[in-house]
């Protein structure tokens, strides 16, 4: 097992490494920006080094600085966590030309699956299926015209080489592409800076169904079920949860199968998730897979009682997955509302300031993972995401009633937050019923029956 872990990231996801870390006896190293001094993951590690000033291009993107801390305190691994560098592969390759272990999959994998268009064509290889697109990166605006008469429209520009909703645009007819083919490229430019773009199929209110898997150096490769996160505003997700709810037993085993036919088709060696979307008619198509812990990886830990954390951890260490297949029992049902620091009064916009109140939710089945504190000031130079309330139940109605109670127990005073836009959700009768897609949130507020609309 390692000596040192390095966490390179901040906020909870850090805390969250951290507390597995300790648990499987390791020592670990927090990473903080000028901004994060007062952060708990800083608190809760063994040790702790600055390296920089706020902006995160002077601290939490600086290889170099990641790599000189790693040196100075003797770690020999690195988690990134997620977002910043969790799917850089130079990242990845670095660490491993300074001996520290990079603590996700091989760098060729991040650099594979990274790139949409190549991650389709595994994907396809490996016999999953993808929706009727252009055959690679549309050459030119004459290009995207002709096969999006050929497949048929609507159809959907989507960056390359990203994800998160930049460079994507939609289009219904051959007007809108037009105008919409300059700027996806424009957009997936500034943004990845790859101006590539390709086209595919818009399925209208379609669902986003994931996959978590997981994989050591042994060639084993297992599941541990599926997460519906179709809640989503504008690509963000909102919240998450597991099982899918009114998801056919045989459409849920056949995507749990094609996940794990994806991440062995790449030798996958970590915790990863293969994203889908599902289709109104029961099809489903691969998106794209995450080489890196996702922000709802709770759900399924409360589901399947895996830490997937730890087991990221000991696979990067070398030694085989704990669990097979048939192990894999689920439980109950979960679900996730991410707690941000924004306004949904006020076209949800970040509300950095200091936390006067901030008493967190509690009870039976219920988790919250958090870096935040009364008292604690929110910084207004990274993502707004304070904190994650997790809740476990026996069937998914008590769970909603579960959420429900916490959230009304979570008070933070001092910033505005998306509490009220979560109770919302919970008690909108489409959520309830389980009939959700990928644009009922925005629907829901065009319609003004949600706040922020």
């Amino acid at each position: 097992m390692f000596k040192k872990i390095l966490v390179a990231n901040r906020g909870e996801i850090a805390l969250r490494v951290i507390r597995a870390s300790r648990e499987l006896g390791i020592p670990t190293v927090a990473v903080y920006s000028e901004a994060d001094r007062d952060s708990l993951h800083v608190r809760f590690a063994d040790e702790h080094i600055c390296i920089g000033a706020p902006s995160a291009k002077e601290s939490y993107l600086s290889v170099p600085r990641l790599i000189a801390a790693a040196e100075i305190t003797d770690a020999d691994a690195v988690h990134p966590g997620y977002g910043f560098l969790a799917e850089d592969a130079s990242f990845a390759e670095v660490c491993e030309s300074c001996n520290l272990t990079f603590i996700g999959p091989d760098p060729k994998v991040i650099s594979q699956m990274g790139d949409k268009l190549t991650a389709r064509a595994i994907a396809k290889d490996a016999g999953v299926p993808i929706l009727p697109s252009s055959d690679g990166a549309v050459a030119n605006e004459s290009d995207a015209l002709e096969i999006a008469e050929e497949i048929g429209y609507p159809v959907i520009l989507k960056a390359s080489g990203g994800g998160g909703g930049r460079g994507m645009r939609i289009a219904r007819n051959s007007s809108e592409l037009t105008k919409a083919y300059t700027t996806a490229k424009a957009e997936a430019a500034a943004a990845f800076n790859n101006s590539e773009i390709y086209l595919e199929k818009l399925v209208e209110k379609g669902r986003h169904v994931e996959v978590q898997v997981l994989g050591d150096q042994f060639g084993n490769v297992i599941h541990l079920g599926e997460r519906d996160c179709s809640s989503q505003r504008r690509y963000q997700k909102v919240v998450e949860e597991s099982p899918a709810p009114n998801l056919p037993q045989e459409v849920r085993e056949r995507i749990w199968e094609a996940g794990v036919r994806c991440a062995k088709a790449v030798d996958y060696q970590s915790a990863g998730t293969i994203e889908f979307l599902l289709a109104p008619d029961g099809g489903f198509y691969f998106l794209e897979m995450n080489t890196r812990i996702q922000v709802e990886h709770p759900v399924t830990e409360m589901v399947t009682g895996i830490n997937i954390v730890a087991e990221q951890i000991r696979v990067a260490a070398g030694n085989p997955l704990r669990y097979k297949q048939d192990d894999v029992n689920f439980r109950g049902h979960a679900i996730e509302c991410r707690i941000n620091a924004e306004d949904p009064e006020n076209g949800f916009m970040p509300c950095a300031g200091h936390l006067d109140v901030f008493n967190i939710a509690g009870g039976f089945g219920v988790r919250v993972d958090t870096h935040c504190y009364s008292d604690y000031h929110i910084p207004p130079y990274y993502d707004s995401l304070i904190g994650k309330l997790i809740v476990h139940a026996e069937n998914r109605e008590e769970a909603i009633l579960r959420m429900k109670r916490a959230l009304d127990e979570f008070v933070i005073e001092g910033v505005k937050t998306t509490i009220p836009f979560c109770q919302t959700i919970m008690n909108y009768p489409d959520f309830r019923e389980g009939n959700v897609h990928t644009k009922y949130l925005e629907e829901m507020l065009a319609e003004s029956r949600l706040v922020g609309a």
